[in-house]
């Protein structure tokens, strides 16, 4: 396990534009510990398209915010480990007992019903380029009946297709996922699709792939039903760095 994990935070413009912004970059040295937070450019963005305003927690666009402890937006989160289901809950995400809250939000989401912010890690390039990134599947609800029999036929391991939406211009969540027999199931988290065009774009020839890790049964939530993994390749380039992903402090 490395000792540095960096997450981001996003916003739904539910009123408004209906899209996602990130706006705050989160690193955290494990070993220390030592925790970072800044205001992203995509913050700045929501404020220039939306009127979005700083967090009550931190309240500066233009200041980093230090901390030995989680901060508690980020901590309240996380489901306690003192709940009896503890155990069951990190089963749903596919992580070990010992996973920390930093490896539980990157795969959880830190969802919550009463507000529209989302967590969602930094994809995170290795010495040879690849990487792989997981995430719950986003829009199954809303998919027909024989869609969502699909859903309930995959087991852990199968592969899934990607397609781009290219005829669709106004789609807020432009990656399919499909079945292999090409049956659409739902879509990518709108606040990743960048960084996976970018991989696609810039990789080899079909150096990209989906696979299934688990599917939740009721009554695990609807957001954690299809646990999926998208890998792929950045030959030369360091995600999630540049563009709406820039802190806005150095």
């Amino acid at each position: 396990m490395t000792d540095t994990k960096t997450l981001f935070f996003a916003w739904q413009d539910k009123v408004g534009t209906r899209g996602w912004f990130p706006l705050g970059r989160l690193d955290a040295r494990l070993s220390e510990p030592h925790y970072r937070f800044r205001y992203v450019q995509g913050a700045m963005l929501a404020h220039d398209k939306t009127g979005f305003e700083p967090l009550y927690d931190f309240p500066s666009f233009n200041k980093s915010y230090e901390s030995q402890e989680l901060f508690p937006l980020f901590q309240n989160r996380v489901l306690t480990p003192r709940r009896p289901d503890f155990k069951k809950y990190l089963r749903l995400l596919d992580l070990p007992e010992q996973a920390n809250p930093m490896e539980i939000l990157s795969v959880d989401g830190g969802y919550r019903a009463t507000d529209s912010f989302e967590v969602f890690p930094k994809i995170e390039r290795r010495e040879d380029g690849t990487f792989r990134c997981r995430f719950f599947l986003h829009g199954w609800r809303y998919m027909n009946e024989q869609a969502q029999r699909k859903i309930e036929s995959l087991c852990a391991g199968d592969s899934l297709h990607v397609a781009i939406e290219l005829t669709n211009p106004t789609a807020r969540e432009p990656m399919q996922i499909q079945t292999k027999d090409r049956y659409v199931i739902g879509w990518a988290p709108n606040y990743l699709v960048a960084a996976f065009l970018r991989a696609i774009a810039n990789a080899p020839l079909n150096y990209y792939s989906a696979k299934v890790v688990r599917v939740n049964p009721i009554p695990a939530p609807s957001k954690q039903k299809l646990l999926l993994e998208f890998s792929g390749h950045f030959p030369d380039i360091e995600p999630m760095t540049e563009g709406e992903f820039k802190p806005l402090t150095e």
